[in-house]
């Protein structure tokens, strides 16, 4: 029955428009979220590239070969300035796909994000207030590094100097 049941749950994420969150799958299979949570383990085990993102769970996404991949540097300390800059990147059409911090003692930390409409911010910036968790550059004083999606080389460096401009980024950002 697990099997079946992975198999049917894979299929249920592949088929999805948005991240599924574990409750709902766990609701929809009649098991516990723990049941799912251990099912996703196994799944990625085998080499399936499912992805937890804050939003719940689907398949990684293969990056568009027409858009570019770039990182940089940026630093913030409050939920405004964290709401502000992802509204930017993505008024810019940019697709925020993770958020890294390098943390002393445990090294690189990273969260997927998947991050890109104006409506994708507001319900992160929503779920991270009403579940009272801390964003992970608490951590590192604000400091930490996006891996964002972005049409092209001068879409970026527009999105830099804008980001620049209200103080989030510094000149060498990269």
């Amino acid at each position: 029955m697990s099997d079946k049941r992975r198999q049917q749950l894979l299929d249920k994420i592949r088929r999805a428009s948005a991240p599924i969150t574990g409750s709902d799958l766990a609701d929809k299979f009649n098991v516990s979220r723990q049941v799912i949570v251990q099912d996703i383990a196994l799944m990625r085990a085998s080499g399936i590239p499912i992805i937890a993102t804050s939003s719940g769970y689907m398949l990684q996404k293969k990056m568009d070969s027409n858009r570019v991949i770039k990182t940089f540097v940026s630093t913030h300390n409050d939920f405004d300035q964290m709401e502000e800059e992802l509204l930017i990147i993505v008024d810019f059409g940019g697709k925020i796909i993770d958020v890294i911090v390098e943390h002393p003692v445990y090294g690189e930390i990273v969260g997927a994000l998947y991050i890109e409409t104006r409506e994708d911010v507001l319900a992160f910036i929503k779920k991270v207030k009403e579940t009272g968790a801390k964003p992970l550059s608490i951590l590192t004083s604000g400091d930490h590094i996006h891996t964002i999606e972005v049409p092209s080389e001068r879409v970026f460096k527009l999105l830099m100097q804008e980001l620049k401009d209200k103080g989030f980024v510094s000149n060498d950002y990269m």
